[in-house]
């Protein structure tokens, strides 16, 4: 038997979504994510990545989740760079970065159905 803590290797947030094809096409088109995987005919199921970051999209049609409930934070090396890049590609954004009293400097993104995506980046003036 070993002590040894179990390592966990990874996630991937899931946002369900109510039209799955032009949600795909606004991660991939807008926020610059890539598709790696499309499973069902026409697709229910999705995998997106951007660098390090992985996210899923659901059909509604096929869960009982209601789509527009997810949010995740993306830690990027450069908010401003990231927010000048989504908001040149007609990205539905929240608010500018800002640099906030938690320590950290973001902006929120939604997709058509109001999942939310914050990108932030770490500031050294943490309240």
């Amino acid at each position: 038997m070993t002590d040894e803590h179990p390592m966990m290797a990874g996630s991937a947030t899931v946002f369900v979504v109510s039209d799955i094809t032009a949600s795909l096409a606004y991660y991939r088109d807008v926020l610059g994510f890539d598709v790696t995987f499309e499973y069902g005919q026409p697709p229910s199921y999705a995998c997106l990545c951007r660098d390090e970051v992985g996210l899923h999209l659901l059909a509604a049609a096929v869960t009982k989740r209601l789509p527009g409930h997810g949010g995740i934070c993306i830690f990027v090396s450069d908010v401003d760079q990231i927010y000048a890049e989504l908001s040149g590609r007609g990205a539905r954004l929240l608010n500018r970065p800002e640099d906030r009293d938690y320590g950290m400097r973001d902006f929120d993104v939604v997709d058509a159905d109001g999942n939310q995506l914050t990108f932030g980046m770490g500031t050294d003036d943490a309240a």
